[in-house]
């Protein structure tokens, strides 16, 4: 491994001392840059960051995709690459080969590299229902790369230019405030009022898609064509169909008793509530 990175990581947090040193650690070896923007912690995240020899800096939290906007235009990055990665991630041993042995010059022409995640819900690893492979564009040329401010909660870094595909190696997220079912009640209530206002919005045609939809595009593309679709459906309807389609054609169902869970809460659930607020947002505005 060279002794200059050729990528900083970025790292987002807020009262994240039960999460951050496992994240901390796994890539710790690696001796890259690493900045953390935090948006009021009041436990030991900070103590923690110092701890790594991390650069911090305070941005008062509105939603996921202008905290990475602000983090990307205030940090002195000066590596080619940034890594931006999620407070309650972790990377894998064979992640963490690769990001080893990467090297600038054999990355002629890509602008940003996917990786593979692994998500998990109360212990359990969430295979199915569409959740596995699940790519996500988290490392990028520096200065190319940006946050995409169209979406409010649903966050994702854009490149102009060609990107790459890591099969191998995972970043896992496991979210351990999520154990408790309250938590991540309130959690994704928060997160349906923003979703309910961007939906609007999109309505309204003061939003419109970064990302151009593409069925057969790279991973965003094809995220991007289904959300077409989705916006198209009938509201209260839709939820009935996307969960169906989650626990039936994706074989949610095979993810046992927890993954059931899971489908329905963040399948249906999330996705009932948010109708029913743009339903009655749309009716106080008639």
């Amino acid at each position: 491994m060279n002794t200059v990175s050729s990528f900083s990581f970025v790292i987002l947090t807020f009262n994240e001392e039960q999460h951050l040193p496992r994240l901390l650690d796994s890539i710790n070896e690696l001796n890259a840059p690493l900045f953390i923007l935090d948006s009021g912690s009041t436990d030991k995240t900070l103590f923690i960051a110092s701890k790594y020899n991390a650069f911090i800096k305070y941005n008062t939290f509105e939603n996921h995709p202008k905290q990475w906007d602000f983090a990307l235009k205030n940090f002195d990055i000066q590596t080619p690459w940034v890594i931006g990665l999620d407070a309650d991630q972790i990377v894998t041993p064979e992640l963490f080969e690769q990001l080893a042995s990467f090297k600038n010059g054999d990355y002629n022409g890509i602008d940003g590299i996917y990786f593979n995640r692994k998500n998990y819900f109360k212990g359990k690893w969430i295979k199915y229902g569409g959740y596995y492979p699940k790519y996500q564009l988290k490392m990028f040329r520096y200065g190319i790369g940006y946050s995409d401010l169209n979406e409010n909660m649903d966050h994702r870094f854009v490149v102009s230019g060609n990107t790459t595909i890591w099969k191998r190696g995972h970043i896992v997220e496991e979210n351990l405030k999520e154990n408790e079912i309250s938590f991540w009640i309130a959690k994704h209530n928060r997160y349906s009022d923003l979703v309910a206002d961007e939906e609007i919005e999109r309505m309204k045609n003061m939003r419109t898609q970064t990302i151009k939809p593409k069925l057969f595009g790279d991973p965003y593309q094809r995220t991007a064509f289904l959300k077409n679709l989705w916006w198209k459906l009938p509201l209260l309807i839709r939820p009935f169909i996307y969960f169906g389609s989650r626990m039936v054609l994706q074989l949610g169902f095979l993810d046992g008793r927890r993954g059931f869970v899971f489908h329905f809460l963040q399948g249906f659930w999330f996705r009932l509530v948010i109708d029913i607020k743009i339903s009655e947002k749309l009716a106080k505005n008639k």
